[in-house]
């Protein structure tokens, strides 16, 4: 029987071009799940990435744990150089990072394609 939090949110890992990174998450990133994110983004987040880009756009809900993993992601990016971008597209991605304040901390765009035209 798998874990809870493999059935709520999972993520997918392309890479598009050299030292781009690529996580399209889908699923629901709240506190039983959001490990699911944290994990790829410290994995993914290191110094010789030229850009990492979050693709939210298959996520169902975005809760404070999600949230969480994207600032504590978005302040690695941040001390390592590294741009990261989201692509945030949806009611339950957009309404939880503008309700937060977030939209301010983030680089939020409308695509992948916009994301990545950015490295």
């Amino acid at each position: 029987m798998p874990e809870p939090a493999a059935t709520l949110a999972s993520v997918r890992v392309d890479r598009p071009a050299d030292g781009v990174v690529v996580l399209h998450v889908s699923g629901e990133l709240d506190t039983s799940s959001a490990e699911e994110l944290t994990r790829p983004l410290t994995e993914h987040l290191v110094e010789d990435v030229r850009g990492v880009v979050v693709d939210l756009g298959g996520v169902r809900f975005l809760g404070s744990a999600g949230l969480e993993s994207l600032v504590v992601g978005s302040q690695r990016a941040s001390g390592l150089g590294v741009p990261l971008v989201l692509v945030a597209t949806s009611r339950a991605t957009q309404r939880p990072i503008e309700a937060t304040g977030l939209s301010s901390v983030f680089t939020v765009v409308g695509s992948v394609e916009e994301a990545l035209s950015r490295f």
